[in-house]
């Protein structure tokens, strides 16, 4: 079993408009959505949910407004600003403290120290994630709750699922569409892949981006090709990602002409391929069998 994951440096290269094409273009293949701040991938590939999953990714406190006694311990030693004494009354006292859960960070200090244990502390649920079937072959895909965090810990359940499924189908190749950036998340996307594509456009910041996260993937040491998307919109600045990518002994794999094809395709739920036989497909066709042949 082999994974190939396709990150990029910065959002709006269109990453995840290559992966839909490469999931066209796959066979015996799972597909995983690891961009779950911003998963968009099912936009195309249009998946069927068969298994719905909470996420949880830490805990939260949460004052037990009959056992509080409003002595205010918990306030005093909360650095987040998340306690506040705003409470209902109880039998012993007129007001209680009460916790934001947006503001705690699940640090556990208050429950630690509060006199008399008036505050649980609980798993939360940060997002969900989902295993569905789709018209090219399985896929595992999560959504990240708004303002949640963990995403990286969600990322790695979503890898660890699609491994599962790839396993026990017998499927060959897992194709992961990862993050934009360097953060965490994208760490624990491209952890033990065996292949790293790097998406990136003919811009000034899509070039400083492709150094950073080629930096990245090279501290993990994992083979890394790159793909230059809309490359003919400027020439000049595609050479300069080549020289880049040469200097770093990074093979560019691939150029991707621009062409309106890709945004009606979206609209139609539809990858490039299906929607146009054109040049562009060829380009995507090209960038395919490089990166397959470079994964062995």
């Amino acid at each position: 079993m082999k994974e190939i994951v396709v990150i990029s440096g910065k959002g709006g290269t269109g990453k995840t408009s290559i992966v839909a094409s490469f999931a066209a273009l796959a066979k015996n293949a799972v597909f995983a959505d690891c961009d779950v701040d911003a998963a968009d991938l099912y936009l195309v590939l249009e998946p069927k949910i068969k298994q719905t999953n909470d996420f949880s990714g830490g805990k939260r406190a949460a004052i037990v407004t009959e056992k509080c006694i409003g002595c205010g311990k918990c306030q005093d030693l909360c650095r987040f600003n998340a306690i506040h004494f705003n409470g209902q009354a109880n039998d012993v006292v007129d007001k209680t403290f009460t916790i934001d859960p947006i503001s705690c960070e699940g640090c556990k200090v208050c429950v630690e120290f509060c006199p008399v244990d008036a505050i649980e502390f609980s798993d939360c649920i940060n997002g969900q994630w989902f295993i569905s079937d789709t018209r090219f072959g399985p896929m595992v895909h999560a959504k990240l709750g708004i303002a949640e965090e963990n995403s990286g810990k969600l990322v790695t359940v979503i890898r660890k699922e699609a491994k599962g499924i790839a396993t026990e189908e017998k499927k060959g190749l897992i194709i992961v569409d990862g993050s934009p950036g360097i953060g965490c998340p994208v760490i624990a996307s491209i952890t033990g892949a065996d292949l790293v594509l790097i998406v990136t456009e003919p811009t000034l910041s899509g070039k400083h981006d492709l150094g950073r996260v080629a930096d990245l993937a090279a501290g993990f040491k994992i083979p890394t090709l790159v793909a230059i998307n809309k490359f003919d919109l400027n020439p000049d600045m595609g050479e300069r990602i080549e020289e880049n990518a040469r200097s770093r002994d990074i093979k560019v794999v691939g150029k991707i002409r621009y062409d309106e094809a890709f945004t009606k395709a979206q609209i139609l739920k539809s990858t490039v391929l299906e929607y146009t036989g054109g040049a562009v497909s060829e380009d995507v066709k090209a960038l395919w069998r490089n990166v397959t042949y470079a994964l062995g």
